[in-house]
């Protein structure tokens, strides 16, 4: 992970005018975990004994899951505080695309259950890229839009 990047500790830093507490409070749940115990497994239940949905009551040990339902929840808590069209935009833009992922039978979650139990899926074949291949820096995040053109500098008064 870049180092340039924050940390958990660094969103919570003195420069803040709010303690980490404050900071949790202003939000509907404190966790990742307390949004997917005490709303997600709630408000998405589907029925999982036909085959048609999967859930993994260990979900915390699906890389995939733990991103997606961060993803939900992050944008759960920025949309909910729209009191006009949040909830709905949270549902039609972040909920119904994520959890049709999550929950399909070949998602996630699609080695777990069964005969088997538990079991955290392989990860995807990887080959690993020629050398210099993503030097260019179109594939760069972190040095502005490459694509951009320069604005001349303006001549001093």
């Amino acid at each position: 992970m870049p180092s340039d990047l924050p940390t958990e500790e660094s969103r919570f830093s003195e420069a803040s005018p709010f303690t980490e507490e404050e900071q949790r409070a202003a939000t509907v749940f404190g966790s990742l975990q307390e949004f997917v115990t005490e709303y997600v497994v709630a408000v998405a239940a589907r029925r999982t004994d036909d085959g048609s949905h999967v859930w993994c009551p260990s979900w915390w040990a699906h890389a995939e899951a733990i991103a997606r339902l961060s993803a939900l929840w992050r944008a759960f808590e920025y949309l909910c505080a729209d009191p006009s069209l949040g909830l709905s935009n949270w549902w039609l833009h972040h909920a119904d695309p994520h959890l049709a992922v999550l929950l399909s039978p070949d998602g996630p979650f699609h080695a777990c259950g069964g005969p088997d139990g538990h079991r955290a899926p392989e990860p995807l074949p990887l080959d690993t890229p020629p050398e210099g291949l993503f030097d260019d820096p179109v594939f760069s995040v972190m040095t502005g839009d490459p694509l951009a053109v320069p604005i001349p500098a303006e001549d001093g008064p």
